[in-house]
């Protein structure tokens, strides 16, 4: 199954189809009240998609919630392992669509997939949005594995970024990559080792994912010989690097791995940092 499904695809409005949408920020509820896919159930990357550290130095800011509260969440929406769900959110994947995807994915479920282009394709299309609190009923509660699957710590990262038979992969934007600037977390550079590839890169000017051969092309270029399995991706704190395993996926290559503390950890640990300017 492809990790992305069209709004045109009959099977998004199917009423079999457990319909998710992803919102992040202060204002997700607000928002998605504002206008939503009819009968899409909302979810939040806070409270849904992620734990709430005491310190982000470890796990940082955006770590995973425990197998037994997603399961508990996915419960909630009605999801089974049986379950067809769509997933969406108003950034191109960038801040949660691709995350639940990920989360899915990650204790086994198979039948998942993100609407390319997210919100705006719906509206592209002339989808009529919903304004209700849609509500869904509850399932039983849902099976999981006791842990995710295809993740890596900081030690792993640590090891990798030295390893010629690895790499990993900061998807952040290039100024923060080269520590000219740090919006979010404490300190500006990155991973010494790392590589930058800006997420975004992997959409077209209409915020749709690029084909799966032009996708293929732009991550060789930076995986170049490198078994998928040893690839490592990180961000800021494991969201947007979900944008671009979600890329890897449809672009037919399997296998690699989250970091989900992200900078958001490493810069917070005493660690060595890279920037242009010091050349590490």
């Amino acid at each position: 199954m492809s990790p992305l499904i069209e709004i045109t695809d009959p099977r998004v409005f199917d009423p079999a189809t457990i319909l998710i949408d992803v919102r992040a920020g202060a204002n997700a509820h607000e928002r998605y009240l504002a206008g939503h896919l009819p009968n899409a159930i909302l979810a939040t990357l806070d409270d849904d998609l992620a734990s709430h550290p005491a310190d982000a130095a470890i796990g940082g800011r955006h770590p995973l919630p425990s197998l037994k509260d997603f399961a508990a969440t996915l419960s909630r929406w009605g999801v089974t392992p049986n379950s067809h769900v769509v997933v969406y959110d108003d950034k191109n994947a960038a801040m949660g669509g691709a995350r639940l995807w990920w989360m899915l994915r990650s204790i086994g479920h198979a039948s998942v997939q993100v609407l390319n282009g997210g919100l705006k394709a719906a509206t592209d299309e002339g989808v009529e949005l919903s304004a209700d609190d849609y509500k869904p009923a509850a399932a039983g509660l849902y099976p999981i594995p006791e842990q995710y699957q295809h993740t890596v710590d900081i030690e792993e990262v640590k090891a990798a970024a030295k390893a010629d038979d690895r790499v990993v992969i900061d998807v952040r934007e290039g100024q923060r990559y080269l520590g000219h600037t740090e919006p979010l977390d404490l300190v500006a550079g990155h991973i010494p080792g790392a590589v930058n590839l800006f997420y975004s890169n992997s959409l077209s000017p209409e915020g749709k994912y690029l084909t799966s051969q032009a996708l293929a092309t732009l991550y060789k270029d930076t995986i170049g010989d490198i078994k998928p399995e040893n690839v490592i991706v990180h961000c800021g704190s494991g969201v947007t690097a979900c944008h671009t395993l979600l890329g890897m996926e449809h672009a037919g290559i399997t296998g690699p791995k989250l970091y989900v503390g992200s900078w958001s950890e490493w810069s917070r640990r005493d660690l060595p940092i890279a920037t242009e300017a010091n050349g590490l």
